[in-house]
């Protein structure tokens, strides 16, 4: 089977996409709305972008009424986001902070959620995530007739569960992926997570 993109809708062409780029990370992205008011979303069109400047990048849509969502709002305001990189185990709730709030009504609250303080950085981190980067707004371009909104940010600083990092055969850091257990995208409502992780050694 072969598709001319030409032939389909947006709303196809995102249904495609999302069916055939798999697994997808989650940027599991807290901002801050208040003082002390957060907001949780999840993102599966995320990805690392470069290392020097350290660079990750989510794409952000709009909510259904056309509005600018939540995490776009909080970070053209404030320009710090928190990214989390989210377990299997929290898949349910990752999918009850995609829901859409009036802004300012935290998803935290919602889902029970708690924060702990993320050391050298303005805004806090999930307690209940191994993996957080806190970040700062690089730069926001955006793309379309919608349009989407592809939000850069530097990582500043990366929390680490210690449960999580152990010592290699050459006694580096190392993350151990079968104790993070990463939450991952499919299309529609299905997720996924790793099964064996495997090593292979790249040519010189």
């Amino acid at each position: 089977m072969q598709l001319s993109f030409s032939d389909f809708s947006a709303s196809q062409r995102y249904h495609l996409m999302t069916q055939t780029i798999i697994p997808r990370p989650i940027a599991w992205a807290l901002t801050e709305s208040g003082e002390a008011n957060y907001n949780l979303a999840p993102f599966s069109y995320f990805t690392a972008v470069s290392s020097e400047p350290a660079l990750l990048m989510i794409s952000v849509g709009k909510k259904p009424n056309g509005d600018n969502k939540d995490t776009l709002t909080n970070i053209l305001k404030n320009k710090k986001i928190v990214i989390h990189i989210a377990s299997a185990d929290q898949a349910e709730l990752v999918t009850q902070t995609a829901a859409t709030l009036a802004h300012g009504e935290s998803e935290l609250a919602n889902a029970g959620l708690t924060t702990a303080a993320f050391e050298d950085f303005p805004l806090p981190r999930l307690a209940q995530c191994d993996i957080a980067y806190g970040c700062e707004l690089y730069e926001i371009k955006e793309l379309g007739d919608v349009p989407q909104t592809l939000i850069f940010v530097e990582v500043k600083q990366l929390y680490l569960g210690d449960s999580v990092v152990v010592k290699d055969a050459k006694d580096r850091m190392k993350v151990d992926a079968d104790k993070v257990k990463p939450l991952a995208r499919l299309g529609g409502g299905e997720y996924a997570s790793i099964t064996a992780p495997f090593s292979l050694q790249r040519p010189d």
